[in-house]
């Protein structure tokens, strides 16, 4: 039997105790830090503080309530319509609290607000991204003549989303993912 003085809808949720934004340069260190416990056991590859600032545009960041980076994602354009997420990391003690589902849900909206159709990934986290919507790369993901012109790039990514021989000591096992957006 039901309580008569219970609510008839369902309490909401509570919010989530973080935010996710775009990245700052004062977020780098913060970045590196989480990157680096995954560098290590060679799940994403490490950075040099460089690196990341030059590409401090493409990252979001998940900020806990006292200001604490949990979270942290890139969005690289590689061509027209496409683009990878990149060094999607969570805090060990953040994970399975939505923090990688928010992070992923902001860098797809940015994607979206670029006009990009399709996103690219590698990674070991395959049950994530395809309870996403993700699924491997079974071939060629883009025409020759596409991929005649991303042979140019300089871009790791690039060449590991093309999967060339050159960078198969980088991708570290990881399973090529692409989504349609």
């Amino acid at each position: 039997m039901t309580d008569p003085a219970a609510p008839s809808s369902p309490v909401p949720a509570a919010a989530p105790a973080y935010r996710v934004r775009p990245a700052r340069p004062a977020d780098v260190r913060g970045i590196r830090d989480l990157v680096q416990p995954y560098a290590d056991e060679r799940i994403l590859l490490a950075k040099e503080l460089v690196g990341y600032y030059e590409a401090i545009q493409e990252f979001q960041v998940a900020e806990a309530e006292d200001g604490t980076l949990i979270g942290c994602g890139a969005l690289h354009v590689m061509w027209q319509d496409l683009a990878e997420i990149r060094t999607l990391a969570v805090a060990r003690q953040w994970r399975g609290r939505g923090v990688g589902h928010a992070l992923l849900e902001g860098l797809t909206a940015r994607a979206q607000e670029l006009g990009l159709r399709r996103l690219f990934c590698l990674t070991f986290e395959v049950d994530f991204f395809e309870a996403h919507g993700w699924g491997t790369i079974p071939g060629p993901a883009v025409p020759p003549e596409v991929y005649a012109e991303l042979l140019r790039s300089h871009d790791d990514g690039v060449a590991e989303f093309l999967d060339l021989a050159r960078v198969k000591p980088n991708t570290l096992g990881n399973t090529r993912m692409i989504v349609d957006l």
